[in-house]
């Protein structure tokens, strides 16, 4: 049995632990990475590089051969920045394996004792399936294997309404297919309903049929490829299906309790500074149990750099974690929804918008559906909702100001360059302050007191 003795040991080469890795070890800690499957985890190889590759090869108009091959080769393009060469290179003693604890500071992999100061579970999560009878015997796709498809489905069923299942259902729409999307309870429902509904009119238009409130309890083989029997008795029939109903955290088969490390049913119990109940244990990204996002995973890793490093005091955040469904048009939320919002600060919040019909540029290019709606409570921004072109790319500027904490003041002194969609920002922030200034008898006594004594 060979044995290691490292500062850092990282389970899991997706994200989250390559951001570990090579900020740990560029700034002189020793660091073991440990990977079973392949390296850049579910993001690269079945998430968000191949979907947004493939969304992107639908809406240019590409066949399914030749969509399938630029998502081939968009991962095959980034791959080598998340591969095991360039970690080695950095320094990193990559091991690959299935690794489990064997002590509170120790895991083994593949004949190999690893011995650590401080270690890292970055093991991500895996597709959920859903308690419907049938579904295990059924031939079914999930993120992990849609991508791998040779022939282009006929009739494309799709179980979820989530992000992944909107975005699958319109890529797979444009590239041909016919598809059905299949949701208990509300499309999208974490986000708020008026942007929701811009998205679903959307993908109805192109010709996706979304059945909302469609509860399945049955799954089958049918003559024809895959049905499906809902609670109302209707029997809705496919040639391929999707399972897109959420991800769950990969922690079998780590012996965590060997570790004196806690589990939840949401993944590993952490705290605010993501350190498990083995304090010498963190987890970061989707096994920590919250928010599965590729940037969540990348911001805890600062956070716990920070501490293993520097063994300062570094804590998570949520309220400032941008999300985005990348249909057409885009869906962003940062912070609180307008619910969440009414429901925290009562009558102290003002809800203010701007539309897109009323942007120059999105006038001129002809892409005016959508708005910016933003939550504010006494000048500060709480959340922000975006659903138009490009929203996740305009939804950065309000992560900064929930994660800075700036005032409205911040974003209406900002001068945008014109014309561009960005100026819808600096228009919502203008609208919040058009009713203090315009609306206001003092401010208009002030100017005239000014116009007749001011030389």
């Amino acid at each position: 049995m060979t044995r290691i003795d490292t500062d850092i040991c990282i389970i899991g080469a997706g994200s989250g632990g390559l951001s570990v890795a090579a900020g740990a070890v560029q700034m002189g800690a020793r660091v073991v990475l440990i990977e079973a499957g392949a390296m850049g985890g579910d993001c690269l190889n079945a998430g968000c590089v191949p979907s947004k590759a493939l969304l992107h090869a639908a809406a240019s108009g590409m066949g399914w051969e030749a969509a399938h091959d630029h998502v081939r080769a968009t991962i095959a393009a980034i791959a080598p920045h998340d591969s095991v060469e360039r970690f080695e290179a950095l320094g990193v003693t990559v091991l690959k394996g299935f690794a489990r604890f064997t002590g509170p500071r120790a895991v083994t992999v593949e004949g190999t004792t690893v011995r650590a100061r401080r270690i890292v579970i970055a093991t991500g999560s895996r597709p959920r399936l859903p308690d419907v009878p049938g579904l295990t015997e059924t031939p079914h796709l999930t993120n992990e294997t849609i991508f791998d498809l040779v022939e282009r489905p006929d009739h494309l069923l799709i179980l979820g309404g989530g992000p992944i299942g909107m975005e699958m259902a319109q890529a797979h729409r444009r590239l041909g297919c016919d598809v059905t999307v299949i949701e208990p309870f509300r499309a999208l429902g974490r986000d708020d309903p008026e942007a929701v509904a811009h998205v679903t009119a959307s993908l109805k238009a192109e010709g996706v049929a979304i059945e909302e409130g469609a509860v399945p309890v049955r799954v089958g083989r049918s003559d024809h490829g895959i049905e499906i029997v809902l609670d109302d008795g209707r029997t809705l029939a496919g040639s391929h299906l999707l399972v897109a109903t959420g991800r769950v955290a990969t922690i079998d088969g780590l012996d965590l309790d060997k570790a004196g490390v806690e589990t939840t049913q949401a993944g590993v119990k952490v705290d605010d500074r993501l350190r498990s109940t083995n304090r010498r244990v963190y987890a970061i990204g989707d096994v920590a149990g919250g928010m599965q996002f590729t940037h969540v995973a990348g911001y805890h890793a600062g956070v716990i750099v920070r501490s293993m490093l520097f063994g300062l005091p570094a804590k998570a955040r949520t309220e400032h974690i941008p999300r985005v469904t990348y249909t057409a048009p885009e869906l962003a939320q940062v912070g609180l929804t307008e619910a969440e919002a009414r429901a925290a600060h009562g009558a102290a919040l003002e809800v203010v918008r701007a539309d897109f019909a009323g942007n120059d540029r999105a006038v001129a290019t002809r892409r005016t559906e959508g708005f910016l709606k933003v939550m504010v409570c006494k000048g500060r921004p709480v959340g922000a909702t975006l659903v138009g072109p490009e929203a996740g790319e305009h939804i950065a500027l309000w992560a900064l100001a929930l994660s800075a904490r700036l005032k409205m003041s911040a974003i209406a002194g900002m001068v945008a360059p014109y014309p561009t969609m960005g100026e819808i920002s600096k228009r919502a922030a203008g609208t919040y302050f058009s009713p203090r200034l315009f609306d206001n008898p003092n401010v208009k006594r002030l100017v005239r007191a000014v116009q007749r004594f001011v030389p």
